[in-house]
């Protein structure tokens, strides 16, 4: 099912024919710098578990982003909740297979994400949490009118990571 398009893009939930796709990001340790290691084919499948899940219980959760020229699987983008020290966000989240990098998906999947969270789930705020070493991804945040609000340390893989918490407001 189609969630919504951008100009080179459309935004899909992931079914399990997509477990290949998923796999070749969430696999690649370079792609996956941030987190501190790979996930095994079982965090793979329990990725894409959770995110089937998330479409039923909160009609939302991380898209397959696909090429709308070429119907190439490009990575995930989404809206997920996440935990920010005991407060509950709506979070804009993005990962793609790194041939896919430095051509502005990413920051086109973000705004349609911050887009379709404003217009069509009527949200009035979200944020993007991002590590601290991960600039790449600070850049699509700041790209999508975002800046930082705080930083926090998030507990993940038996480390304390630093974090920071891009955030814009609607009609901001």
């Amino acid at each position: 099912m189609v969630v919504f398009e951008t100009e080179r893009l459309y935004l899909r939930e992931m079914a399990q024919e997509d477990y290949g796709n998923l796999s070749e990001i969430l696999q690649d340790e370079e792609v996956m710098y941030a987190y501190e290691h790979a996930f095994n084919d079982e965090e793979v499948q329990d990725w894409l578990d959770k995110q089937r899940k998330r479409y039923k219980k909160d009609g939302f959760g991380l898209w397959a982003i696909i090429h709308k020229e070429t119907g190439a699987f490009i990575g995930q983008a989404g809206l997920t909740m996440q935990d920010v020290e005991g407060t509950p966000e709506l979070e804009i989240g993005y990962l793609l297979k790194r041939k896919f990098w430095h051509q502005g998906f990413a920051t086109e999947a973000a705004v349609g994400c911050k887009e379709y969270a404003f217009r069509v789930l009527n949200k009035h705020r979200v944020v993007s949490i991002i590590r601290d070493t991960n600039k790449s991804s600070q850049r699509v945040a700041e790209r999508n009118g975002m800046s930082v609000e705080k930083t926090f340390v998030k507990h993940y893989y038996n480390m304390d990571m630093p974090h920071f918490v891009y955030s814009i407001h609607k009609n901001a």
